[in-house]
């Protein structure tokens, strides 16, 4: 139940982001205190929150974030956040985040992790090799 309630989440997040139309830019410090508050949304116990906070790291490819993110993808009990960490460390392209995505897909507990981290890190050689 956990899990489909935070891929509605996303897939909604993806909907209305999408959607919007060419949204006003934010001010420098708009920025600075929605990745402050998105980081402690990844430290919250809500799954839910935990998922689309790594999220939106990832899109304003925040380089405080990459511990915190790292921190998600080795320790959390939840495929959905391990999953969401990635692809965030995989957004934001810090070596750091790239090399734990790496190691993930070999020692991650669960399958789909580790096949999902597989994907990315082909997705980043691919990338980078172009």
């Amino acid at each position: 139940m956990k899990k489909l309630f935070a891929i509605m989440i996303i897939v909604t997040i993806s909907v209305v982001t999408v959607s919007a139309k060419d949204p006003a830019p934010l001010k420098r410090g708009s920025i600075e205190l929605a990745e402050q508050n998105y980081i402690t949304g990844i430290n919250t116990e809500n799954e839910g929150l935990q998922v689309s906070s790594a999220y939106y790291l990832g899109e304003i490819k925040s380089d405080k974030a990459v511990i915190p993110l790292m921190r998600q993808l080795h320790n959390s009990k939840s495929e959905s956040v391990r999953i969401a960490a990635a692809l965030s460390l995989l957004k934001i392209g810090d070596q750091r985040g790239i090399y734990a995505i790496y190691k993930n897909i070999q020692f991650d507990e669960s399958e789909n992790v580790r096949a999902t981290c597989k994907k990315f890190y082909i997705c980043y050689l691919k990338k980078t090799l172009n």
